[in-house]
């Protein structure tokens, strides 16, 4: 039974030549030896969706193939066969991958690959220093050695099939339109935050019996540098892995402190932050300012949203602020009238 080809819609190539597909593949991962083992038709694609940190790659070469990219040195590469395998050595690791078994190649350790004919596979590439910092973020600490994954992956274990079925659903959003990675949204950034958890899960590696094993730390100090983060960032689009980052927490640790000292999440903390510092721009505003440009400038860019957790943080629209506002900056006169204070008076109280 064929497989689909994913990503049909992003075709960086099709070719029936040995030197071009070299050229063409190097682009996107790096320089590397190509050679056809077997006389068989060479007919290559490659299909590439590009992210922040990661991409998305479909790729066959129709005949056996022998691939040197020696060190990949920029990025891990995740690579699941949908028909076919490769023999693989990555360091002092040699070993298969077939339809039960997905491989990632380390990209500090030398690979030499040999592709079977009719091979098909699906790969995810992603970038060295950002897995890594990923990695550190979930640690909670300094890392001790560079990230090294024991490269097999046993397709039929939990956390691979659901690793392989999250990619499945990207790769099906994006053929259907439904989703674009790299779009510097904060969607966009979670998605890949969470294909990069799942890998440092799904498979074994240097990391493993570390994370997950911190001792709970309900720590002040993590708060404080956690809120100072906060308020630095009202104006960015911010998620929880940056903000445990700059507390030098774990992502769960950090929404244990929160609960325990704020009775909120991180990012219920930096959301209700902005509606307070939003709160006061409306106070503050003159006869130039209108609720959209303030939401904007905080970062609301859906107003109907942005109304209504307003109305529900502080029981009144952001229209009627901005109105009492006014009036109130009318009523003082120009000497000595008492002055708007900092953007980030307080924040709002949830109800």
């Amino acid at each position: 039974m064929a497989h689909p080809r994913p990503l049909a819609r992003h075709r960086l190539f099709r070719s029936g030549d040995l030197d071009e597909t070299r050229e063409a593949v190097a682009r996107i991962f790096c320089p590397h030896r190509l050679d056809s083992m077997d006389g068989g038709p060479f007919d290559a694609c490659h299909h590439h969706v590009r992210g922040e940190n990661l991409s998305l790659n479909y790729i066959e070469y129709g005949a056996k193939v022998r691939i040197e990219p020696g060190r990949l040195d920029r990025f891990y590469l995740l690579q699941i066969p949908l028909c076919g395998g490769a023999e693989i050595r990555n360091g002092g690791f040699q070993f298969l991958s077939d339809a039960n078994h997905a491989v990632v190649l380390n990209p500090h350790l030398p690979t030499t690959m040999l592709w079977t004919p009719q091979t098909r596979q699906v790969l995810v590439q992603v970038d060295r220093k950002a897995l890594q910092d990923h990695a550190t973020t979930l640690l909670g600490a300094k890392a001790p050695a560079p990230l090294t994954f024991d490269n097999t992956m046993n397709l039929n274990a939990p956390k691979a099939i659901a690793l392989r079925q999250m990619i499945q659903f990207l790769l099906s959003e994006i053929d259907a339109e439904r989703l674009i990675l790299g779009d510097a949204g904060l969607m966009s950034r979670q998605v890949e935050n969470t294909l990069m958890t799942g890998l440092i899960e799904a498979v074994p590696n240097n990391y493993a019996p570390l994370i997950g094993k911190q001792a709970s730390d309900i720590s002040p100090r993590k708060l404080r540098l956690a809120e100072e983060y906060i308020t630095a960032n009202l104006h960015q689009q911010i998620c929880l892995d940056d903000i445990a980052r700059a507390a030098n927490a774990t992502p769960r640790n950090l929404q244990d402190i929160f609960r325990q000292f704020r009775n909120c999440s991180p990012l219920q903390f930096w959301r209700d932050q902005r509606l307070g510092a939003a709160r006061n721009d409306l106070l503050c505003a003159d006869d130039n300012d209108s609720v959209t440009q303030i939401a904007m400038r905080w970062g609301f860019t859906h107003l109907g949203r942005f109304s209504d957790v307003y109305r529900k943080a502080f029981g009144e629209t952001p229209s009627t602020t901005l109105d009492q506002g006014l009036k109130l900056r009318r009523a003082f006169s120009d000497d000595g009238s008492p002055r708007c204070g900092s953007p980030l008076r307080r924040g709002p109280t949830r109800h």
